[in-house]
């Protein structure tokens, strides 16, 4: 299913008729919530040790080109070779000369969004060397050719009756059961025999520890310690602002992103490495490259605004927060990065014309903004997007005259009392006889812009003066 964010609009419309991703997503937002509030009551101070975090990825996007440099070093110091790469095609490209070098056939590949965000899958596959992913959600989506429906849980969304038919079909189930832990089993073993013959594997980074050289993961089925222990070369992907300050820092922020990516305290697996393995030491790969991808990353830094979006650590606790991706989910935003993060991101990396829906798509209630332990202003940043493409594009090209003439007649309605409980009361019946079906936003669309892709919501039968007055008159 192939989906790109300039398909917002279609494939959100069609998620907001999958009744069953609607209910779905009505109990996982409130499920995270809970799960993380209560992971955060561990903390004797849960505010401070949200600020704390904060200031932290505060510090290290002002100082990331020092931090960038120091952790360069003492990565060498332990034996890793770093390797920059300013565009995802220097990235995919270094990955698979390697590979060729090597004589290797395929890889195994722990979750990573930065090897979504290259396309690294299908540029190795084009290529003649088969991908793997090993987590079980970036499995089943794989397989499926879909996109993460959520960042902690990208297949979460998925009846086991779908993924039973799948693993049928692909052979990797013998008999059919909607057992999860069959199935779950099914993808073990059949991923088992691909790390016992492993000879590169590839996973992303959580963080980069600039004072020691040391690369972390967090995980919970330990596939990604699977692809770094097993394979004699280990290719570790990381985007700049992976990087942090110190080992006591990496654990405050480990502990903050395990609350708010599951509720866990600490995840299953923690995996910390500096480089490959010692004389004498059984595990580890032979060879350990670390390639710091750009991707555009150095043009977001030089705005001073913008570079607030590279504080993200991938928890995901925005998009349990967010009103909007609480009723599509992930699909529609079509590319590795959803919810409010992606809102923020996608637009910096792909650019504004391919994104517009995007930043337009959101509430600006900021409740991203409320949960966010990195300190991303979200809203802030929408709005940043919104600006920059005016300027672009040119005020009278964004508001055509037709549009600027509708909202002016709006503004005059809605200035005085008398005029606006006149005009709610002449357009109820036919707001609320046709705003359901879209007929309005059919008749409105030569206005473009604002009714682009927003329906006219239904009125309510009575105002809330006519419902006071009811209710003073009952008592």
């Amino acid at each position: 299913m192939e989906i790109s964010p300039d398909q917002f609009v279609a494939v959100a419309n069609r998620e907001l008729k999958n009744t069953r991703s609607r209910m779905f997503l009505n109990r996982l937002a409130p499920y995270f919530a809970k799960s993380c509030e209560t992971a955060m009551k561990t903390f004797p101070d849960p505010r401070a040790a949200i600020e704390y975090g904060r200031s932290i990825r505060a510090d290290v996007i002002a100082r990331l080109p020092e931090l960038l440099r120091e952790f360069e070093k003492n990565a060498a110091a332990c034996g890793a070779q770093v390797i920059w790469a300013k565009t995802a095609a220097e990235a995919n490209e270094f990955v698979l000369s390697l590979a060729r070098k090597n004589d290797v056939k395929y890889v195994t590949k722990g979750k990573s969004m930065v090897t979504e965000e290259m396309g690294l899958n299908d540029y190795l596959k084009q290529n003649g060397i088969e991908p793997f992913e090993t987590d079980l959600g970036e499995f089943i989506i794989q397989q499926l050719g879909r996109p993460p429906f959520h960042i902690v849980g990208p297949a979460i969304n998925l009846p086991v009756e779908e993924i039973r038919d799948l693993f049928l079909a692909k052979g990797i189930l013998a008999e059919p059961t909607t057992d999860r832990i069959k199935l779950g089993a099914a993808a073990r073993i059949y991923l088992r025999d691909k790390f016992y013959h492993l000879r590169m594997g590839i996973t992303g980074v959580n963080m980069a520890v600039a004072d020691t050289g040391a690369i972390i993961n967090v995980e919970n089925e330990g596939n990604i310690r699977l692809t770094k222990s097993s394979s004699k070369i280990q290719v570790s992907i990381m985007t700049l602002e992976k990087v942090v300050p110190t080992m006591a820092d990496a654990m405050h922020i480990t502990r903050l992103l395990c609350r708010h990516c599951t509720g866990q305290k600490l995840s299953s697996y923690v995996s910390i490495d500096c480089g490959p393995k010692k004389l004498g030491e059984v595990d580890g790969p032979e060879e350990l490259y670390i390639i710091i991808l750009d991707n555009g990353r150095s043009e977001i830094y030089q705005d001073l605004n913008g570079r607030e979006a590279l504080r993200c650590i991938r928890c995901g606790a925005c998009l349990n927060a967010c009103p909007v991706y609480g009723k599509i989910g992930g699909y529609p935003y079509g590319w590795a990065y959803s919810g409010p993060m992606g809102q923020v991101l996608n637009p910096l990396l792909l650019g504004l014309d391919r994104t517009y829906d995007l930043y337009h798509a959101t509430t600006l209630c900021g409740a991203c903004k409320e949960v966010c332990p990195a300190g991303i202003d979200h809203p802030g940043l929408f709005l940043q997007s919104r600006a920059r493409y005016v300027q672009q594009k040119g005020l009278k090209r964004v508001i055509p005259d037709r549009q600027a003439a509708f909202f002016s007649l709006f503004g005059w309605g809605v200035a005085d009392g008398g005029r606006w409980r006149l005009g709610v009361k002449l357009l109820r019946p036919f707001v609320n006889r046709y705003a359901i079906d879209g007929v309005i936003r059919k008749m409105l669309k030569p206005l473009d812009g604002w009714f682009k892709s927003r329906n006219l919501p239904a009125l309510a039968g009575q105002t809330f003066h006519e419902r006071w007055e009811k209710i003073r008159q009952d008592k």
